[in-house]
């Protein structure tokens, strides 16, 4: 049996809130980044297939800019930030000021790859502190890396370390605005946490559930 099918609404209300902790501290990291409030909503947590991921993460062949990290210590695992090309690009204007940074065609400028390296480490370390804060886990992040090339590859090679006998992910909903930006000003993207096959079950063991094996 799956795990999505042990998890009971209480956990996915905690794993919920751990998501709108860490995207609260997250929100005044970058805020003190860039000058101006940054607000951070989480509208949804779920657990996943890895071919669901995909699918939110635009299909197979879709070029996307993701930042990856490996998780270490307690639980280990990836993590993943996908953004769509247009996102991306709207974010890191907006993180810089600079109208011209985009990552729809390379050369790519190497302020907005440094700048976007920089968003995904404040939301895993965010992300993370909060995770390790609430399952008293010792977690660490490795430092980031970014890539721009079709979801399928960037995923397939983050997954290299996970057996075929997992093939699940929690997906944290992201959603960034200058305050009082607007709607339609959101930048909206994917964060993915991939624990390996044994950390799964130490995760969400601290949370009180039980894996059927």
């Amino acid at each position: 049996m799956g795990i999505e099918k042990n998890i009971t609404m209480m956990q996915m209300d905690v794993l919920k809130e751990i998501g709108n902790i860490g995207a609260g501290n997250a929100s005044t990291a970058l805020s003190t980044l860039v000058g101006k409030k940054i607000d951070m909503n989480v509208p949804t947590v779920r657990i996943i297939t890895f071919d669901e991921m995909l699918e939110l993460a635009g299909g197979h062949d879709t070029t996307v800019v993701a930042v990856f990290l490996r998780i270490e210590g307690d639980a280990t695992g990836s993590m993943f930030f996908i953004l769509p090309l247009d996102q991306a690009s709207k974010y890191i204007q907006k993180m810089t000021g600079e109208s011209s940074i985009s990552f729809a065609n390379p050369p790519y400028s190497e302020l907005g790859l440094s700048a976007m390296q920089e968003l995904g480490n404040i939301l895993a370390g965010s992300y993370l502190s909060s995770l390790a804060d609430f399952t008293g886990l010792d977690l660490l992040p490795s430092v980031p890396s970014i890539s721009i090339d079709m979801a399928g590859a960037i995923i397939s090679y983050g997954l290299i370390e996970l057996s075929q006998s997992e093939d699940y992910a929690i997906v944290i909903d992201t959603a960034l605005d200058e305050a009082n930006a607007g709607d339609d000003e959101f930048v909206k993207g994917h964060f993915f946490l991939l624990p390996d096959p044994q950390s799964f079950s130490v995760i969400f063991n601290t949370l009180g559930v039980g894996r059927n094996e």
